[in-house]
């Protein structure tokens, strides 16, 4: 008799599967097949915190300094961020329900010229050229309206992002997409591997919000997704622990972990794949992480940009990382209140300390 997967099990596989040995970038992004990407550097962007677990000798800005030579495409995902070629072919040519009125497309298509013309193009010389004023935001608030045709353009297909310059989008026009060979049930549920091999092992009720979000990856598949997920329900292995139905890839066990456990402290991003399902990182690891940058300051608990603390198999705090006179100020939280004692995880941390300083120093030149 076969046996029975627990709880420690799912965590252990989760850790080792999603730290893989260090490789290039080009081969852990196309592994990873998505990195979500957001732009606060509390000490560096999330990407780039992602990364660094998982390409050997990774520096902040690495990304962007490589991203003109890689078959990696800016774009949105389940979230926004980058996606390896493959997958992206996969998600277009996207079309969306909603019809632009006749202004819009006129807008989009003097913009699409000038691109073409232009060649690599920042934003700025779009709005110098076409000055296009404001737009009410999904907030309520007021955007600058040829940033927001821009960001539309890109998500349809027309552009892509050539580089960035400064944080800044620098956008070239795409050429048009022919239609993918395979048919939209194989293209979703492609989508829906590359989803599981990020973030598995998934708790039904995340594969269900992940597997829905596919909807604004390919909004012209969007029909096929509630059969999708039945499906994706069917052919994953999954077990039942703790009063949870957990989903993985089909053909790899919780209980025959191919990485290493090791000794080492981590510090991870917000949006690190071990990290960002909230309601398994609180089951797997006794408390609930909060991401608290957008929380007014009197009500955080953990900081501004807490990063979880991971050594071995736990995730024993947080750390808050600023720069003061070119050294790192790191600030430990701890969940059991005190710092561990043994001498081992002195050595892990003040390693981990010594490693985001080398990750934070300046970068190779382009």
């Amino acid at each position: 008799m076969a046996a029975a997967v627990r709880l420690a099990d799912l965590r252990r596989y989760a850790i080792a599967r999603s730290l893989f040995a260090p490789t290039g970038l080009q081969a852990a992004i196309d592994r990873l097949g998505f990195v979500q990407a957001d732009p606060i550097r509390a000490p560096a962007r999330a990407q780039d915190l992602s990364l660094r677990h998982r390409v050997a000798g990774y520096r902040a800005g690495d990304l962007d300094r490589a991203y003109p030579t890689l078959a990696v495409e800016e774009d949105f995902f389940v979230n926004y961020g980058f996606v390896a070629r493959d997958v992206y072919a996969l998600m277009h040519p996207r079309r969306t329900a909603h019809r632009w009125g006749d202004a819009r497309r006129r807008r989009a298509r003097a913009v699409l010229a000038f691109i073409m013309a232009h060649g690599d193009t920042h934003p700025r010389d779009v709005e110098a050229r076409f000055a296009h004023g404001a737009v009410v935001n999904a907030w309520g608030g007021s955007s600058n309206a040829t940033t927001h045709l821009l960001d539309a353009m890109h998500y349809r297909g027309a552009l892509r992002v050539a580089r960035r310059e400064a944080g800044i989008r620098v956008y070239r026009v795409r050429p048009p997409m022919a239609p993918h060979a395979s048919q939209p049930r194989a293209r979703l549920d492609a989508l829906v591997d590359v989803l599981v091999a990020q973030y598995a092992p998934l708790p039904a009720r995340t594969l269900s919000i992940l597997v829905r979000r596919l909807r604004y990856a390919a909004p012209q598949l969007a029909r096929g997704i509630d059969a999708t997920l039945a499906r994706a329900k069917r052919r994953l292995a999954h077990a039942h622990v703790d009063s949870v139905e957990w989903y993985w890839p089909s053909g790899e066990s919780p209980l025959e972990i191919t990485g290493a456990i090791d000794g080492e402290a981590r510090l991870l991003a917000p949006f690190d794949p071990i990290v960002w399902d909230r309601d398994r990182f609180e089951r797997f690891f006794g408390w609930p992480y909060r991401f608290e940058a957008y929380t007014p300051p009197a009500k955080r608990k953990l900081g501004y940009y807490a990063l979880p603390l991971l050594i071995g198999d736990d995730v024993i705090g947080w750390g808050n990382v600023t720069m003061e006179n070119g050294r790192l100020a790191p600030d430990i939280g701890y969940v059991r209140g005190a710092r561990p004692r043994s001498r081992a995880f002195a050595r892990a941390l003040d390693d981990e300390i010594a490693r985001m300083q080398a990750f934070l120093a300046p970068g190779r030149a382009p």
